[in-house]
């Protein structure tokens, strides 16, 4: 079972990110451009169409939100103790608690759950809703530590960058239209299909030319902590409230497997753009993204087991 998931989820995983790493050494991609289209086009139509299509009722809607609420809950507060013990200033207590909060959930999740699961709508539709459930913690507690470390209290960007986010905007309406049964166009269906078709390959494609502009540097102690928690602790925890919301099938599955992503690259670009323990964040991306190639695949073989 390992060798098949390897072979047929992790390897073409690793294989579109080595391209992107090889295509930003040679051709110097145009990382911003590359994540605009991922951010404003290609995700939400991706989470707009997975919503649209979406199997999921109102009941688990509710469990996931809870399910994610206690697990990013419980990831602040080990954070929080091991910040404490490691003795952290403000900004790095910020830096650490977002590399192990804000995971990869949508160019690294998003592919690995359509691999896994071959696209099942359902599957489809509960890593799409992590996935904004992530990029709201990414523009309010996210940005929020940064800047209460940083900026001392100027948060009217914070309100700014969060209206600015098309994925929650793409949730709720594909939500909408899904219990209306509202009837899409071909003009419109068939561009967004095409758009979410791209996203595996067009998202593994960025985040391996955003990972390799990174130099890896192995003496950091804390960098080795946080990716700790994120690729073991993190799954640990979601396999214990998979178990206790009573959760099984492809929920618990997509679940289990949601909770053990890398480090997300949000984290990185929060910490250049506040210029707050940019090196370490940088670090805690591409360490904890290679070393995902061994988590990720004893996790698979976990969850099929549910």
């Amino acid at each position: 079972m390992i060798v098949d998931i390897m072979l047929e989820v992790v390897l073409p995983v690793f294989v579109l990110i080595g391209i992107g790493s090889w295509m930003q050494r040679v051709f110097r991609l145009d990382l911003y451009t590359l994540a605009k289209i991922n951010f404003y086009c290609i995700t939400p139509a991706a989470v707009f169409m997975s919503m649209y299509h979406s199997d999921i009722s109102g009941e688990l809607l509710g469990t996931i939100t809870l399910f994610y609420a206690l697990y990013v809950l419980i990831l602040y507060l080990i954070g929080s103790l091991l910040s404490r013990y490691m003795k952290l200033s403000k900004g790095m207590k910020a830096a650490f608690n977002n590399s192990i909060m804000l995971d990869n959930s949508g160019n690294y999740g998003m592919p690995v759950n359509a691999l896994v699961f071959n696209g099942d709508p359902l599957a489809s539709s509960i890593q799409a809703l992590i996935m904004s459930l992530q990029s709201l913690l990414t523009f309010t507690y996210g940005v929020l530590s940064i800047q209460g470390a940083k900026l001392k209290g100027n948060y009217r960007s914070v309100l700014i960058g969060f209206l600015k986010m098309p994925v929650p905007y793409a949730l709720g309406i594909g939500l909408l239209l899904r219990a209306l049964k509202a009837p899409l166009p071909i003009f419109i269906s068939q561009p967004l299909t095409y758009a979410q078709q791209s996203m595996v390959a067009v998202a593994l494609l960025t985040l391996g030319a955003q990972i390799v502009k990174y130099p890896l540097r192995l003496y950091r102690l804390d960098v080795y902590v946080s990716v700790f928690v994120r690729l073991l602790i993190g799954p640990a925890i979601g396999c214990l409230l998979v178990y206790t919301l009573g959760l099984h099938g492809i929920p618990a599955q997509a679940l289990l497997i949601a909770s053990g992503m890398p480090t997300g690259v949000n984290s990185s670009i929060l910490a250049e753009e506040y210029h707050n323990e940019p090196d370490f964040a940088a670090q805690t991306v591409l360490i904890s993204t290679l070393l995902n190639v061994v988590t990720i695949t004893a996790l698979i073989s976990l969850a099929r087991t549910f």
